[in-house]
């Protein structure tokens, strides 16, 4: 808790908030504040009153789960002033999120999808970006990220160590073929160089990632804005619909808890009480 005598500018309460996040959730978060801040005339947040905060609420005109998101983040914004001692009282615990359908099954391909968006690539590199993304369950960040320091050889195929979301460290195993894939691309690489690398040298950026999803993905014809989460939904479906353990896909995943990950369940069930009825009727 900061000292009595100690103030904070808006700016620099959100610089702490933010300090320790991940970058995609900076930049995201960090707009959020900015907007907020705008319209509140950049008044200090121990003058903020509930009205303020409705109010904002009230001109967000983009979808539900983005409103959903810029709430949940003001929320934890004020919820960290709270904590810090900038203000006196948490007005985001009465300002309540708005709900919103989960699309998660919308989100997930099919099998046959799913080689239809890697056989729609255009060269080797990127063939084999769209593999891991599917076959390891990457997030965008977490491959961008990967340096060959990180791949070691196991068996006939190899393991991938991931510092992912939260701060956290992971491995992930990888068969044979794909691991073929990877070491093909390597050439004369450092251990400290990327392994997907850009046009001028260094890591390849998120938003190529997402270009090159999204250009197979409508080179085979399928329609939604594919992205390559897709993918990583795609994986926890279909390997729990080959019998992979839950408790083993949310290590692969990288979740906190298996509770987050039995929304997969959820989203593609295996049975229901409807297939139990006559339908015939």
């Amino acid at each position: 808790m900061l000292n009595s005598s100690t103030t904070l500018t808006n700016s620099e309460l959100v610089d702490l908030w933010l300090h320790g996040k991940s970058a995609n959730t900076v930049d995201g978060y960090r707009r959020y504040a900015e907007r907020f801040n705008r319209h509140i005339d950049n008044k200090p947040y121990s003058d903020c009153t509930l009205s303020d905060v409705q109010m904002w609420v009230m001109t967000l005109s983009s979808s539900d789960n983005s409103k959903r998101v810029a709430v949940g983040a003001i929320k934890s914004l004020f919820s960290f002033a709270k904590e810090l001692g900038v203000i006196p009282a948490n007005l985001g615990i009465l300002v309540k999120s708005p709900k919103a359908k989960n699309r998660l099954a919308e989100r997930i391909l099919t099998e046959e999808e799913v080689q239809q968006v890697i056989s729609c690539t255009t060269n080797e590199r990127d063939r084999t970006l769209v593999r891991l993304l599917y076959f390891s369950a990457l997030r965008v960040s977490e491959l961008c990220a990967l340096k060959w320091r990180d791949l070691k050889p196991r068996g006939d195929g190899g393991q991938i160590t991931v510092f992912g979301k939260g701060d956290k460290t992971r491995t992930i195993l990888v068969g044979a073929g794909i691991w073929r894939s990877l070491l093909e691309l390597k050439n004369n690489a450092n251990k400290d160089d990327p392994v997907f690398v850009s046009g001028k040298g260094g890591h390849l950026c998120r938003s190529m990632v997402f270009h090159i999803v999204k250009d197979a993905a409508k080179r085979a014809g399928l329609e939604g804005n594919v992205s390559p989460h897709w993918l990583r939904h795609s994986h926890a479906s279909h390997s729990l619909d080959r019998g992979a353990p839950i408790h083993l896909l949310q290590k692969t995943l990288g979740h906190s808890s298996v509770a987050i990950t039995e929304m997969y369940l959820h989203a593609r069930p295996t049975d229901s009480s409807g297939l139990y009825l006559l339908d015939d009727v």
